[in-house]
């Protein structure tokens, strides 16, 4: 099994949910305002025996070209965005559902962005993203997959293949869900946005920003303590330093 992040960049994020770039070096966290974090963004995509899988498909930000970011993130890795076979979403808030699809210039009208893919995400998100609309989601952005073929809208827990889990969570937002990977004796854990940085697994820390925070910061504990037994790969998507944290080692390995 093999795991690329594709990172698009470290950001700043507030009260008004928009996404400001932010460089290392340059930029100071305290001049961003009251309240403010630092985030990475950052897609992963898992190579295994079946699959070529996309978690999450970040801010759908354009390169000057007005091809995708993430697209020239995975051929810079070796992989060609049209084998992606499936697109694993564990919610659909702009920055993890943004390069879903492409807009086509002129016509203004969005494509899937992995065609080939199947998509995946819970039928109650799907409609909740709709219901309550931006800044959180951009509907506009998500209309493809009311009309495509290529979407399965999950309902509760499954089992996808006999080796991708996947779970409704619920703490970061209502109809969250969270995925276990698993192949050759390794488990990939990936939870989104309710484990997104490494050090929130290793502390009791509750998110304003979460619809339960409480529900969240205990799941993470569990995630952690479940994963220390079990040696889990940890991928963190919004982890500056971190993005791929292997527990169960005396010293967790930081890639």
């Amino acid at each position: 099994m093999q795991i690329i992040p594709l990172s698009e960049g470290t950001f700043t994020i507030d009260q008004s949910k928009q996404f400001v770039p932010f460089t290392k070096g340059e930029d100071n966290i305290g001049d961003r305002g009251r309240g403010s974090l630092l985030v990475e963004v950052q897609p992963f995509a898992v190579i295994t025996e079946k699959d070529i899988l996309l978690l999450d498909t970040g801010l759908g930000f354009a390169e000057p070209d007005g091809s995708l970011q993430i697209h020239h993130n995975l051929v810079r890795a070796g992989v060609n965005p049209m084998d992606v076979t499936k697109v694993l979403l564990t919610h659909l808030h702009k920055d993890h559902a943004g390069g879903i699809g492409v807009e086509q210039p002129m016509i203004h009208l969005y494509q899937l962005s992995f065609p080939n893919a199947i998509y995946y995400v819970q039928q109650k998100e799907l409609a909740f993203a709709f219901e309550t609309g931006f800044p959180s989601f951009i509907p506009k952005e998500l209309e493809i997959l009311r009309k495509t073929d290529r979407l399965v809208l999950l309902d509760g827990p499954g089992l996808l293949d006999g080796y991708i889990e996947y779970a409704p969570s619920g703490g970061h937002s209502p109809f969250h869900q969270v995925y276990w990977i698993r192949e050759n004796n390794k488990t990939v854990f990936f939870g989104g946005d309710e484990a997104p940085q490494y050090h929130q697994m290793k502390n009791r820390f509750v998110a304003k920003y979460d619809y339960d925070g409480k529900k969240a910061m205990e799941m993470r504990q569990a995630w952690w303590a479940q994963g220390e037994k079990e040696g889990w790969i940890f991928l963190f998507y919004h982890d500056v330093k971190s993005p791929i944290v292997e527990a169960g080692t005396k010293y967790a390995e930081i890639h």
